[in-house]
């Protein structure tokens, strides 16, 4: 059985010094992939990661800075692939996609659209791009393992007070209809298949104590092809574990 975990890190180097390698090692996850690490190669010390088992891949964003995806997996892949092909996008740093026997796992971070309505459109560019991406992937590798920050809370149970939120970016008609889409192309939303109660969240704002209160988000997932869905046995939320505005969303699959 392998642990997967996902986590927007919202800068690896501020992650580090709240003890996210500490944490890591207790944890020991057989693959982790980080969104945001908001840093260069070099900037981040990779010889603790190693220490613990771990092949080491990191696609930075050309802005310092800035987005940027890394993926830490204690078995080496058979092959390993960097953005999506549209040279907008693969300059923020946002999708690494790793090949190994019995599945691919691609980790992926969404944009963000709540900077205006020039980020938004954007953001649905790239919606279409990574269906078309997945659905090329899938020609090759039906078994599939998306894991990332969407940052797109699809459905009410997935957000708190809903109806305050129809009008924000991550929360619009359109990002929600489009995962809905994606899920029946054959995509399972791992979480779900074995928890449907509410205020689960993923993701809390820093204004407002949000976390202590709970108003948060589930703008991360894990989403599987239907292929593996007999390879699924348990997922999720460590909701407990703070070295971010999010925090880590685990899987656990067979081989």
């Amino acid at each position: 059985m392998k642990k997967i975990i996902s986590y927007n890190l919202n800068g690896i180097r501020s992650a580090l010094s709240k003890g996210l390698n500490e944490w890591l090692t207790l944890e020991s996850p057989d693959l982790i992939c980080f969104q945001e690490t908001k840093a260069q190669d070099g900037q981040f010390d990779v010889d603790e990661f190693a220490a613990m088992g771990y092949h080491h891949y990191h696609f930075p964003a050309q802005k310092k800075g800035y987005s940027g995806v890394a993926v830490f997996t204690k078995t080496k892949p058979l092959e390993v692939s960097y953005g999506i092909g549209q040279p907008f996008f693969d300059a923020e740093g946002r999708v690494i996609t790793c090949r190994f026997e019995t599945f691919t796992h691609v980790c992926a971070y969404f944009p963000s659209g709540t900077s205006g309505d020039e980020r938004q459109d954007l953001k649905m560019q790239f919606l279409d791009l990574m269906k078309a991406y997945i659905e090329e992937l899938r020609k090759t590798s039906p078994k599939i393992l998306l894991s990332g920050d969407f940052n797109i809370a699809h459905h009410p149970i997935d957000i708190n007070h809903p109806s305050k939120h129809v009008k924000m970016s991550g929360f619009l008609p359109e990002e929600r209809q489009w995962l809905t889409d994606f899920l029946a192309c054959g995509f399972i939303d791992t979480f779900r298949k074995f928890d449907q109660s509410a205020e689960k969240y993923s993701w809390w704002s820093y204004r407002a104590g949000s976390r202590g209160k709970n108003l948060g988000w589930r703008i991360d997932y894990h989403l599987a092809s239907c292929e593996m869905d007999d390879m699924v046995v348990g997922a999720g939320i460590l909701s407990d574990v703070v070295h971010s505005d999010h925090c880590p969303i685990v899987v656990l699959i067979k081989d």
